[in-house]
């Protein structure tokens, strides 16, 4: 029963938004202990406790765009937009155009960055962040940035990551630039 209900969620997200759960019905098939396992982590993706969506979404977004070839990032991209997120917010992270984010966003997005590219400054951008938004910040900021990571790393082990696809933003295409010139 946990099974069927567990595919049904999962069939319902994926008409949801467009986005192939192939991967993760596979697990579910091949291995429900480690779904069940992992579905955990699933609702975890959606912890913000302090920080302002478009900052959680900037470092979700560039989580995704660190592993992904564009379904996953395009996933963040729509969940950011049903979130209430500017689309010019989310536009200006796959752009890396921060002189285009707000305060909020360019915070997010460059303590992200840091992180994925083991910046030496990673220091710098988590005491900014941390004094922005203390301790719990921090935290929404980390768990939206990994969890980004984490699926489309599963996807591409688990070998479903075939597609590459550009991303759009509200029907509009938007060049992703992945690290800066």
């Amino acid at each position: 029963m946990r099974k069927f209900i567990a595919r049904r969620m999962l069939r319902a997200f994926s008409k949801r938004y467009g986005y192939d759960t192939g991967y993760v019905e596979a697990v579910l098939r091949d291995s429900p202990a480690a779904f069940f396992k992992f579905a955990p982590v699933m609702k975890a993706a959606n912890h913000r406790e302090v920080v302002p969506a478009e900052a959680s979404f900037a470092a979700k977004i560039a989580g995704a765009m660190a592993e992904d070839c564009g379904p996953c990032t395009q996933l963040a991209v729509d969940m950011a937009l049903e979130a209430g997120v500017a689309k010019d917010q989310i536009e200006a992270v796959l752009r890396r155009d921060t002189r285009a984010m707000t305060e909020a966003t360019v915070l997010a997005f460059r303590f992200a960055d840091a992180i994925i590219r083991r910046r030496p400054n990673d220091d710098e951008y988590r005491d900014a962040v941390r004094a922005q938004w203390g301790d719990k910040g921090v935290i929404d900021l980390t768990m939206a940035l990994q969890i980004g990571r984490l699926f489309p790393m599963i996807k591409l082990a688990l070998g479903y990551a075939k597609e590459c696809r550009r991303v759009s933003v509200g029907g509009h295409h938007v060049d992703v630039i992945k690290q800066a010139a």
